[in-house]
């Protein structure tokens, strides 16, 4: 997940100026309101050093009643706190009915800092996942609003920032010998992180990752997100419309400044010519088939799943995939919309339906992501559903994962002027007008839409056991041979 977040988000000093007005009067306002209907509120912020905690949470200090607010910094547990469980120090400090706690820190210590220099033990801090979504569904599901913040910067942002507070001495002291420590762990943070944020992300308490290499940028964004989770909670309880505030790291203003699209970072100009394509081909198409005989003799599954906007070349990607495979070794499963005897099952049925015995490959052309796609967009199924269907999907994979399925999944992307022009020649070609319809052309005109749905799938179902590849298909040469390598290195990597 956090290699798809975009750290080049900016505001300007004038846009920062502009947007930030309005977000404090509305959440002094929301405080209020929250106050008086008894709505408890627990805010957790995480993230790297230097990434700008201190100043952020300063800043929601002043902009809340310090009457109604109060902010827990969280350090090493004291002896005391040793001897109760460990949650019992965080469950001490929930806030009462119409009052605020902001976490400088959290319980996510335990999978994090305890984890990584081996405080606790591997079972200790692999059980506290349970336990930590336990604790936040109860404080949830007594009303309490729960907002959890992971401010993002790169490594090399991070070390930036320790040079220059130890360049003042009034700020030198804040850069400790642990702090350089985990700084050279920032790998293994990384690693941490990303399960932390995969198995804690809930529909109760979700987590927004914040790009913080532009302070103004965390500013408007951390707030933006409270906002719209006390908008929701109140709305909830009073019966007015209400919109599940988005659990994921895009949460933000509704301005296109502050969008977090993973697509924007795509560079679609990446090409390949004739001949390498060719050459690349031939190699790799060998190579698979090597593989495929590996794999069943290792009796190891595996699942590639192929999803893309309309006319990205996924038929065309999965023929030049499978032209060099042993067709006893695999299966081709493309989905359409379900069928009478489908919509009478749970909508993962059909999907595991097809999942290959040990030693064999499905390709599924199409997949589970139209719950978060297609589903959301047209309204196909309710807003709780698409939203419940991260969850779900990504605990699906991960009962695959654990059983030992090779899961590769693949978003082939084009921009829109590609699209169009691909339409237009399948309808200038007799025997490729079949493939355009006019359900091609309703789905172009919501493609915004579908542009929002598929930069949250990416940010909440791309994991450490089935991570997305974002394959760049404005040049079908490159797509193939990017598609047929990722595989190819998926499969050594399972071997």
């Amino acid at each position: 997940m956090l290699d798809k977040i975009d750290l080049s988000k900016k505001i300007a000093k004038s846009e920062y100026k502009k947007l930030m007005a309005p977000l404090l009067l509305r959440l002094a306002e929301l405080q209020r309101t929250a106050r008086e209907m008894g709505i408890p509120v627990a805010v957790v912020f995480e993230g790297w050093d230097a990434a700008g905690k201190g100043t952020l949470i300063n800043s929601l200090s002043l902009a809340l009643d310090p009457r109604g607010c109060k902010v827990h910094p969280i350090n090493a547990p004291t002896e005391e706190e040793l001897l109760r469980p460990w949650l019992w120090r965080f469950w001490a400090r929930t806030p009462e009915s119409g009052r605020a706690a902001v976490f400088d820190r959290s319980w996510y210590g335990r999978v994090l800092v305890e984890r990584v220099d081996g405080i606790v033990k591997k079972k200790e801090w692999a059980t506290a996942y349970e336990e930590i979504t336990t604790f936040e569904r109860q404080l949830a599901d007594s009303g309490t609003v729960i907002v959890k913040l992971f401010l993002h910067i790169r490594k090399k942002e991070q070390k930036k920032r320790f040079k220059k507070l130890l360049e003042n001495p009034a700020t030198s002291w804040k850069v400790t010998k642990d702090d350089w420590r985990r700084h050279e762990q920032y790998d293994e943070y990384v690693d941490a992180t990303e399960e932390m944020l995969e198995k804690t992300s809930t529909q109760w308490a979700p987590w927004t990752v914040v790009e913080s290499h532009d302070r103004r940028y965390a500013a408007v964004k951390a707030f933006a997100v409270l906002i719209e989770a006390l908008q929701w909670r109140i709305a909830e309880k009073t019966g007015t419309t209400a919109v599940r505030p988005t659990p994921a790291a895009k949460s933000a203003p509704r301005t296109s400044s502050l969008e977090s699209a993973v697509l924007d970072k795509v560079d679609l100009s990446l090409s390949m010519d004739a001949a390498t394509y060719d050459e690349q081909m031939d190699r790799l198409q060998a190579r698979l088939r090597d593989l495929e005989h590996q794999i069943y003799r290792k009796r190891i599954p595996v699942v590639i799943a192929y999803e893309g906007w309309d006319a990205a070349g996924k038929g065309g990607n999965i023929r030049r995939m499978v032209q060099g495979m042993d067709p006893r070794g695999y299966e081709v499963v493309p989905f359409a919309a379900p069928s009478d005897v489908e919509k009478r099952h749970h909508y993962l049925w059909r999907f595991w339906t097809v999942l290959p015995k040990a030693g064999h490959i499905t390709i599924y052309d199409r997949t589970w992501y139209g719950r978060v796609l297609v589903e959301r967009v047209e309204g196909f199924c309710a807003e709780t559903d698409w939203r419940r269907a991260y969850r779900e999907i990504n605990e699906m994979e991960e009962h695959w994962a654990r059983f030992g399925v090779a899961i590769v999944k693949f978003w082939l992307h084009i921009d829109r002027k590609e699209q169009l022009r691909r339409f237009k020649a399948r309808q200038a070609i007799a025997y490729k007008q079949w493939k355009i319809t006019d359900e091609d052309w309703r789905n172009r005109e919501k493609w915004n839409a579908y542009r929002a749905a598929v930069d949250e799938m990416l940010l909440r179902t791309s994991t450490s056991y089935a991570p997305w590849t974002i394959v760049e298909a404005n040049c079908k040469l490159y797509a193939r041979v990017k598609t047929l390598s990722t595989v190819v290195q998926r499969l050594e990597q399972a071997l």
